[in-house]
């Protein structure tokens, strides 16, 4: 025998789908809905769709709910949702007549993946203005060590020496390209559904690109069918943070490496060191660790969006709308706050730049230039070069010989053993050749180690830094230009007289 409640909603349904999800609505939605239903009402007069006088009641009774504000739309069992709620506040304050006439060319359909939309973009533009900042928080950073000398790392094991500004730089590179994802999401999301109303579009002689412009869209989605099927605008988003949680999780795996005592390339400040109950001389950089653990939050919620996307169908479904509301904003707010984190720790970070310097030749690093040198100065191919340098490095350490301990007599000996080979090499173009110093300022092509080769590097990402907020700043001005044209346009129709 089936069990029924006997009437919408049923408890548990209510309980778990229909309040949740209008907790959500009224966190991120309040706003755009009012928005675009004063969008909506302007744009139907303007088409000639209702009266004068049917304007400015609507507009009358938006402008009163919305000075009584979002605490006046309360959930109440039985209105399905806030669409429901705001509409149902309008016929009470305009009459049936009136109020009930904003749904006219429109459909819940379009209006709520116009309010995803619009909820969206200004979370886009939040995380890449915070994404800017730490990029400059980077680059200035970089500034500050282009002779810093350290290992760079392959495979875990130290390879050659480098400086700390070109590492960051190489960071850098990706991270614009992060935010280059991240513009281009907010680029196919700043697009309006508005017109298509359930699906087809509507018979009524409606303007969307009037509501797209009152509403700061770049433009319209021209399918209808797409704008209330399509998905792309969330996975853009979700595709952006996932690049952008990959890199910077490698960068922390790294710093959670420099942190330790073993190898004391780093000193992360007091402010964000956590102490042990127990051994008095732990110094913990925890904070590294919370940031790795927001970073897999931000790429779980993000995957769960292309997870969430990726078996529905082509078309309205709720998939898409309520129940990815948490992992959609929940993902964004993450890369805010992992953002806005890791800039206060790099700005508050101290390098040991004397214990990287001598680290930066530990391990041999430097042989490369060695064996290149060999090529250079003694004509031999690269590959003997490489053998003879090889069994150098071999000798030194089962001699337990430093890398300053290495004689141009060694390298004769070695090479005249070992290869039957004649090698004649002064003693200072031995010692430069494994000088870190005289390493890094050889690699002076684009890109290279060099610090005057990495500054330009750095002077070009800061253009394109400067780039971006260009771009910031326009996006956010033309929205803002979009609301003033809202607000004129409502005071002009409630200001026009009839007749």
């Amino acid at each position: 025998m089936s069990k029924t409640s006997g009437s919408f909603p049923h408890p548990l349904y209510e309980k778990f789908v229909l309040k949740p999800a209008y907790q959500e609505s009224t966190a991120y939605y309040y706003e755009p809905m009012m928005a675009a239903n004063f969008a909506h009402a302007v744009m139907l007069y303007r088409c000639d769709v209702i009266s004068l006088e049917n304007a400015k009641a609507l507009l009358t009774a938006l402008r009163q709910v919305e000075d009584a504000g979002i605490d006046h739309v309360v959930y109440r069992s039985g209105v399905e949702d806030m669409f429901f709620a705001i509409e149902g506040r309008l016929i009470e304050i305009a009459g049936g007549a009136s109020g009930g006439n904003l749904q006219l060319a429109r459909s819940r359909n379009d209006l709520g993946y116009a309010l995803t939309r619009l909820a969206l973009r200004s979370l886009i533009l939040e995380t890449f203005e915070e994404l800017q900042a730490f990029r400059d928080v980077m680059r200035r950073f970089a500034c500050e060590h282009l002779e810093t000398l350290m290992p760079g790392y392959t495979h875990t094991q130290p390879a050659q020496p480098t400086t700390m500004a070109h590492y960051i730089a190489g960071l850098l590179s990706i991270l614009e390209r992060d935010s280059a994802r991240l513009r281009f999401a907010h680029e196919t999301n700043n697009q309006s559904p508005l017109g298509a109303a359930a699906l087809t579009g509507t018979g009524f002689p409606i303007d969307r690109a009037l509501s797209a412009r009152l509403l700061g869209f770049d433009s319209v989605q021209l399918s209808t069918y797409a704008s209330i099927g399509a998905c792309d605008n969330l996975t853009d988003v979700a595709n952006a943070l996932s690049s952008l949680g990959v890199n910077l999780s490698r960068f922390t795996h790294d710093m959670l490496f420099w942190a330790t005592r073993e190898s004391g390339a780093i000193r992360i400040d007091d402010s964000f060191i956590q102490i042990s109950s127990i051994m008095p001389q732990k110094r913990n950089p925890v904070v590294l660790e919370h940031l790795r653990a927001r970073i897999s939050r931000m790429m779980a919620l993000a995957s769960g969006i292309v997870i969430q996307c990726h078996n529905i169908p082509f078309g309205d479904t709720q998939d898409i709308e309520d129940p990815i509301l948490p992992l959609l904003f929940g993902s964004l707010e993450t890369a805010s706050e992992i953002l806005q984190l890791y800039g206060a720790v790099i700005d508050a970070l101290q390098v040991n730049v004397d214990h990287l310097r001598a680290r930066a030749i530990a391990g041999f690093t430097t042989v490369t230039e060695l064996a290149d040198t060999l090529v250079r100065q003694c004509k031999l191919p690269f590959r003997e070069a490489h053998g003879i340098v090889s069994e150098l490095v071999s000798y030194a350490m089962e001699n337990d010989l430093a890398p300053a301990d290495l004689t141009a007599d060694i390298l004769r000996d070695v090479a005249r053993r070992e290869f039957d080979l004649e090698v004649e090499l002064s003693e200072a173009m031995l010692k430069g050749a494994l000088d870190p110093g005289a390493f890094v300022e050889a690699r002076s092509l684009p890109g290279g180690a060099a610090p005057k080769a990495t500054s330009q590097v750095l002077e070009r990402q800061g253009v394109g830094i400067k780039r971006d907020a260009q771009w910031l700043a326009a996006a956010r001005e033309k929205i803002a230009d979009a609301q003033s044209f809202l607000r004129s346009e409502i005071d002009d129709i409630l200001s026009t007289s009839a007749g």
